[in-house]
């Protein structure tokens, strides 16, 4: 991309951008530490920083999975090609950071609706011919499958892995998460991976609590029990050990202390297409 169309796009996306309305993708940016968020977006980090102590975790359990997740994929299952739906800002080792580590042929197509998550993305990966951002919905499973740039960088004739990273709790009941993941399972060829992280409920105050600020800022967001999660792998074969708290999802280290009651709200699984 030249400079000028770079400086373009980002241009048009920050006008697109109405900062009067909290973004998941800003919000979780801002709570991760990132720069990337406006005052309506910390407001909602805030709410839960302060009014929620102990609820950031989710948000580091999961980044830090994701990141053990995709060195996996690479290292053992010698998967080269990713796409992430739903990725939300660009943050400290993205998935292309780890997997080019390892790999630097693995390619990469980032998709979001956040206008702003295309600005940045796009700055960002302007050197990485390996890597995409796309701006568009995850419920349009089509509209991404067919984008020239999606096929310019994807084989789907080879093994693919589909990244879900904390966004399919972002979907209402009416918004069948489970035929968007299905969509995903019948377009990637056997040996392929899905990987879902989730929040969970546990029937408890807690998560209760946490479900009611989303709804009400966000308009959206469902806690889900493990059996409906484990129902949005439907058709796949579950890679040990199965769908565990994301800081029990093959941490690099024993865990010394028992997990909190907010670690275990944020649950993670990785399966394969047999």
């Amino acid at each position: 991309m030249a400079e000028s169309d770079a400086a373009t796009t980002g241009q048009t996306a920050a006008q697109e951008i109405d900062t009067t309305v909290p973004s998941i993708a800003r919000a979780y940016d801002y709570i991760l530490g990132g720069k990337d968020n406006y005052a309506a977006d910390r407001a909602v980090g805030d709410q839960i920083i302060n009014n929620l102590p102990g609820a950031p975790v989710i948000a580091t359990d999961n980044r830090a999975t994701l990141i053990r997740v995709v060195r996996q994929l690479v290292t053992e299952h010698r998967i080269k090609q990713f796409v992430d739906l739903g990725s939300g800002l660009p943050t400290a080792e993205n998935v292309h950071q780890i997997a080019q580590r390892h790999d630097p042929e693995a390619k990469v197509v980032y998709v979001d609706n956040d206008p702003i998550v295309l600005a940045h993305g796009r700055a960002l990966l302007e050197e990485n011919e390996n890597t995409t951002v796309l701006q568009a919905d995850l419920r349009d499973g089509k509209e991404i499958y067919d984008n020239p740039a999606t096929r310019a960088l994807i084989d789907f004739g080879k093994p693919v892995a589909i990244i879900l990273s904390a966004i399919l709790h972002h979907l209402n009941d009416d918004e069948d998460p489970a035929s968007l993941v299905q969509y995903w399972v019948d377009k990637i060829p056997s040996g392929s991976y899905v990987f879902i992280s989730h929040f969970r409920s546990l029937n408890d105050p807690r998560s209760v609590e946490i479900e009611n600020v989303l709804q009400a800022s966000f308009g959206r967001g469902r806690w889900r029990t493990d059996d409906e999660i484990l129902a949005l792998f439907d058709g796949l074969e579950l890679v040990e050990p199965g769908i565990v708290a994301c800081a029990e999802w093959r941490p690099d280290e024993p865990l010394d202390d028992e997990l909190t009651d907010w670690q275990r709200l944020i649950v993670a699984g990785l399966a394969i297409k047999p």
